[in-house]
C-alpha cells in the first residue's frame, strides 16, 4: 500500500494529522517533533521514513511538504525538560505541542510508534508509521531537518564539538570531543552519567 493510500484508508473524509519526533537518541540538544495535515488528494513523490533518505533529499522534501501541507507545526522540548521529565516524556511533550500548534484542528492524530502523547483529540499509534503513512513520514522529515539545522547552529556556537558532523549522536568523534573539552551547556547530563562519573 502506498503511504498516501494508508492515510486515505483512515481519513474517511475527516482531517488527520501525522506526528513524529526526532532527536531522542542524541547526547545533546533539544528533542523535536512535527505534525502535518495534508489534503486528501495531496501526494508527494519520494516521501519516506526520514532515516532512509539522504540529507539532500530530506532538505528538498522539507520545502515541498511545507508548500503542500494544509497545516504543519514544528515544536521542541528543551534540554531542561529532557532532564526533568526523561527523554520519552519530553518527546511526548514536543509531540503534544506540535499537534496543539496546528492552525487546523484534526479529528485524529496518527502517532509514530507505540505510545501516544496526552492530547485533546483521538490518537492512533502506528508502529513504523514513518514507513506506512505519508503524513507521519512528512512529520518525520520536518522534525529531522529542523533538528539538523538547529544542530548546525549549535555547531557555530560550540565549534569544538563538531555538532554539524554527528548531530549530537553518540559517535566515536563526539565522545572524543567530550573527553577533550568536557560537557557543554547543550549536552544532556542524564545521557552522560558514565562520562560524568569519570
Amino acid at each position: 500500500m502506498e503511504l498516501y493510500e494508508f492515510d486515505k484508508s483512515i481519513r474517511n473524509g475527516g482531517v488527520i494529522c501525522g506526528v513524529d519526533e526526532a532527536g531522542r537518541g542524541p547526547l545533546a540538544g533539544d528533542v523535536y517533533a512535527a505534525a502535518v495535515i495534508f489534503d486528501e488528494d495531496t501526494v508527494i513523490d519520494g516521501i519516506n521514513d526520514s532515516k532512509k533518505l539522504s540529507e539532500k533529499k530530506r532538505e528538498v522534501l522539507f520545502d515541498e511538504i511545507i508548500e503542500k501541507a494544509k497545516a504543519y507545526y514544528i515544536a521542541t522540548a528543551s534540554i531542561e525538560e529532557i532532564e526533568q521529565l526523561n527523554i520519552l516524556n519530553a518527546a511526548m511533550l514536543a509531540m503534544k505541542r506540535a499537534v496543539e500548534g496546528l492552525k487546523i484542528k484534526p479529528q485524529l492524530a496518527l502517532i509514530d510508534g507505540n505510545k501516544s502523547p496526552d492530547i485533546e483529540i483521538p490518537a492512533q499509534t502506528v508502529i513504523k508509521g514513518d514507513a506506512k503513512s505519508q503524513s507521519i513520514a512528512a512529520a518525520s522529515i520536518l522534525a529531522k531537518v529542523a533538528r539538523d539545522r538547529y544542530m548546525k547552529e549549535l555547531d557555530e556556537k560550540y565549534p569544538q564539538y563538531q555538532f554539524s558532523k554527528h548531530k549530537g549522536y553518540g559517535t566515536k568523534l563526539h565522545y572524543e570531543m567530550i573527553e577533550k573539552y568536557g560537557i557543554s551547556p547543550v549536552h544532556r547530563p542524564s545521557f552522560l552519567k558514565k562520562v560524568l562519573n569519570k
